[in-house]
């Protein structure tokens, strides 16, 4: 063995300190929350007990107020996603095909939203969203309502924010399968007299769906742990578990119920998450053979 170890461990050694750094950074707060889920909060004095049970955890899977508000985050993440991954996907494709400076141009229009504070993103989407805001405005002007309407704490409001916010995650996604895809194929269908429906059904769809269901698993996960905007144009109204979780936090200082929210919410992602990849692994597993 030369010095310094094997040529094989070398990449191991090289990784370990940034692998310390960020499993200190990431794994010591995870662990904290944990430990502190499975402590006791007594109201009448206003403290953390130091007794271990899993009281919180029974409260979360039992109350029906807690199964509320994840079935909420849960449904608003898979809506959020399926609108994404609708708009996403042929604003990637008509993206590819344009050509410069037209190209570059768009691009910097659709990932621009990304360059600004998701809060200052919300706090415009509120203003547009209220009841004198220019959707209403616009809409009485139209005719199609009588009466100023407002799209604040409801959950199409909320939808509409949270896809303005993640599409560009989407379009990227998508966009990266692009740079891989054959314009022959294409060419080629076309010559043998299909549709340009059927090109894209039958030839471009297939192409790119590694990079939909790539950017649906970005997205979930962001809508699903998403706070600022939730909290913004849902408010209390219409929470979702980051926020709950955040009240029990700061508002009843129920810091042992705020983390078992929050571990729950973690763990539903991850197995949410790893069903989804394993699933679609096992199809293009099926599809290569």
């Amino acid at each position: 063995m030369a010095e310094g170890g094997s040529p094989g461990s070398r990449p191991y050694w090289l990784s370990a300190p940034g692998l310390v750094l960020f499993a200190t950074l990431l794994g010591v707060p995870l662990f904290t929350t944990l430990m502190l889920s499975f402590y006791s909060f007594d109201y009448a004095t206003g403290g953390i007990q130091t007794d271990f049970t899993p009281a919180n955890y029974l409260e979360i899977f039992q109350d029906s107020y807690f199964h509320l508000i994840f079935g909420r985050t849960f449904g608003v993440a898979l809506l959020v996603t399926l609108i994404c991954a609708l708009i996403g996907a042929p604003e990637a494709y008509i993206l590819a095909r344009m050509r410069n400076p037209w190209k570059s141009l768009f691009l910097l229009v659709i990932l621009g939203p990304l360059l600004i504070s998701v809060i200052v993103r919300t706090l415009g989407w509120a203003l547009l969203l209220g009841s004198k805001g220019a959707i209403s405005e616009g809409l009485q002007m139209l005719g199609i309502i009588s009466d100023p309407i407002s799209l604040m704490f409801t959950t199409t409001g909320m939808v509409i924010a949270l896809v303005h916010v993640l599409v560009p995650f989407m379009v990227l996604s998508v966009w990266a399968s692009l740079q891989k895809l054959d314009l022959q194929t294409e060419d080629a269908a076309l010559t043998l007299g299909a549709s340009r429906f059927t090109v894209l059904r039958r030839v471009v769809l297939p192409q790119i769906m590694p990079g939909i269901l790539s950017g649906s698993l970005i997205v979930f996960a962001l809508t699903a742990s998403a706070f600022a905007t939730p909290s913004i144009i849902g408010g209390r109204r219409l929470k979702v578990v980051a926020t709950t979780a955040y009240d029990e936090y700061l508002s009843t200082l129920n810091w042992p119920l705020g983390a078992a929210i929050a571990v729950v919410l973690l763990v539903a992602n991850v197995i949410a998450i790893t069903s989804y990849n394993r699933m679609v692994e096992r199809r293009y597993a099926k599809i290569f053979e």
